[in-house]
């Protein structure tokens, strides 16, 4: 009993501390998560249990830190809290399934593996798991294992060489060593010493260094704090409009910005047509001669007698006071802005939260440009995947811009998580990443992960500051494509080793 309850509180305890909850987050603590689904599974009398253990212990872990998808689903939804408390629980079951296919697979393939090995296989069985839930049924890689380091970011420095994914890869590997093996300094112990040691002189070297040399911008943020079940009521268009023009001509004449960047859906009404709310953002830009890139719902109409397609979009208005370009949101939100696979048409379901319709996946992918600036800009949570952010440096972005609307999250800890997570995308592709967002956490995070400028929730603020615009590629963005796929192919290789000496004598773990 004591060999499953023991690891299974050691795996549970690890992630609720390991990641932001509303107590206090000890960010080392998440690697007691891989350590506990470990011994659970080298332990496990079969695949089967093994299996078994991990979905259920995964799934536990995981529910604590994603409790907050019950607020969005009961107080935007409107569902009651019997139907919305199950939600988490039931996400959390979801990717408990991955967890369950680690100890599984650890179980069946590392019984018979060295120590050493079997650390490589499950480091790259959990890296491997991470990247499939980047995808599968169409992803949900929050609470990734290298994204609770990101509260400290001399921890998170290897993302730069390896990925986010890469790095919970290696992570768990040293993990796995420093309770494998015999004797107290073995050959295992030391090397998950080692890569443990290494990867904090990473840290320290790489946050020691001076700032690369490169152009600067000034970049101003309004966070507008619009109350949420008052946003798209047509009464306070106008009243939203004007918090944040009042807010963005402090940070103007404060300042002196090349760009003010709005939250997610900040304007409430169609940007694209002509009237005098657009012409007052517009106008705005024009009299003072700054670039305002803005959130807002948009619409095209292929035919007049049919339904228009909706798109969240991210509007860049010139300083000439024209719409110089936009960006459409093309990861959408499940059962937020879309009910995936058609099942609304067979089941008594819709989107979750409020809106103005079901929006359409966008196609363009080049970054937004004005006056030196080449903007990625990333939408909500599309912070949240490697892939993303990737192909808006591959496109030519200087910096990320990443533009949300957290009202949803209420006072939980889900921004400080999805903050998180943008850190890992500053770190991995070697590039400031600015987050607006309607309530908060609004912040500048630098090409190393350092958060350093951060908003309060729920006030109604700005902030300013210098960002570098890089050209430069990290390694990790260079070799994406060899890790992405070698990942997994090697850990399938090791797999296979470990399926072939299941023939031989066990007891080398």
């Amino acid at each position: 009993m004591t060999a499953v309850l023991l690891p299974a509180i050691i795996a549970v305890l690890g992630a609720w501390l390991g990641f932001a909850n509303p107590f206090v987050q000890v960010p080392l603590a998440a690697l007691l998560l891989p350590v506990g689904l470990s011994l659970l599974a080298l332990s496990a009398g079969s695949g089967g249990a093994a299996f078994r253990r991990g979905l259920i212990v995964g799934g536990l872990a995981y529910a604590g830190g994603l409790y907050w998808i019950a607020l969005p689903i009961h107080d935007y939804g409107y569902l009651p809290w019997i139907v919305a408390v199950p939600c988490p629980l039931l996400l959390a079951a979801f990717i408990g399934l991955f967890s369950g296919a680690y100890t599984y697979v650890l179980k069946c393939c590392g019984r018979n593996l060295g120590p050493l090995t079997v650390g490589l296989l499950a480091g790259g069985l959990w890296g491997s798991l991470e990247w499939l839930r980047e995808f599968f049924l169409t992803g949900f890689p929050w609470l990734s294992l290298a994204s609770s380091l990101s509260a400290w970011p001399v921890l998170v420095q290897g993302a730069a060489y390896t990925g986010g994914i890469g790095l919970g890869a290696v992570l768990t590997a040293a993990a796995v060593w420093l309770i494998r093996g015999p004797g107290l300094f073995g050959p295992p112990r030391l090397a998950g010493i080692a890569v443990l040691a290494g990867l904090f002189l990473l840290g320290l070297f790489r946050l020691d260094q001076a700032p690369e040399p490169g152009p600067e911008a000034g970049i101003s943020v309004v966070q507008g704090n619009v109350d949420q079940s008052l946003k798209w009521d047509a009464a306070y268009q106008a009243a939203t409009v004007e918090r944040y023009l009042s807010l963005s001509a402090g940070e103007v004449a404060r300042h002196a910005p090349r760009l003010v960047v709005w939250p997610e859906t900040a304007m409430p009404f169609y940007l694209q047509d002509v009237g005098e709310l657009t012409a007052l953002v517009k106008g705005f830009a024009r009299e003072h001669g700054v670039a305002v890139l803005t959130g807002a719902p948009a619409y095209f109409l292929k035919d007049p007698k049919a339904e228009p397609e909706l798109y969240n979009r991210a509007f860049l208005v010139g300083p000439e006071g024209s719409l110089a370009g936009y960006y459409d949101k093309t990861h959408l939100v499940p059962f937020g802005e879309y009910v995936p696979f058609r099942l609304s048409e067979f089941l008594p379901i819709g989107k979750l939260v409020q809106g103005v319709g079901d929006f359409r996946a966008g196609r363009q992918l080049a970054p937004l440009t004005a006056d030196g600036l080449a903007m990625g800009v990333l939408i909500c949570y599309e912070t949240i995947f490697t892939e993303l952010a990737q192909e808006r440096v591959a496109r030519g972005a200087n910096v990320l811009v990443n533009i949300s609307n957290d009202a949803w999250f209420g006072r939980s800890s889900a921004p400080r998580q999805h903050l998180q997570l943008s850190v890992l995308r500053a770190v991995e592709q070697g590039r400031w990443l600015v987050r607006a967002t309607n309530t908060g956490i609004s912040a500048f995070i630098d090409d190393r992960g350092r958060i350093n400028e951060a908003t309060a929730l729920f006030v109604t603020t700005t902030a300013f500051h210098q960002v570098r615009l890089y050209s430069e590629t990290t390694v990790f963005h260079r070799f994406y494509a060899a890790i992405r796929w070698g990942l997994p192919l090697a850990t399938l290789a090791l797999a296979l080793a470990g399926l072939a000496a299941r023939r031989r004598p066990a007891g080398r773990l």
